[in-house]
């Protein structure tokens, strides 16, 4: 089918190097593009952060905000010792 298209700057930009990467013509990459835009696509997965299995704590996390608290505590107590 042969048709007429107005395509935007931003649009034949994309194209262009579309056809460069890929070595295809003017045809090949606008149809290309159409079909990845008009084909379902199964939803893309959300992004995954791989996890490591960092081992038994070293201390007890069930009581994690007194030991803040706690660390806190003792790192205000050395600056305060060191700014006399």
């Amino acid at each position: 089918m042969r048709t007429t298209l107005t395509l935007d700057p931003d649009v034949r930009l994309l194209l262009e190097r579309r056809m460069r990467e890929r070595g295809l013509s003017f045809k090949e990459a606008v149809n290309e593009a159409i079909r990845d835009g008009l084909l379902e696509h199964p939803p893309r997965s959300e992004f995954r952060t791989p996890t490591f299995d960092l081992g038994a704590p070293l201390v007890p996390l069930d009581k994690a905000l007194r030991l803040a608290g706690e660390l806190e505590d003792e790192d205000f107590a050395r600056r305060m010792a060191l700014n006399r």
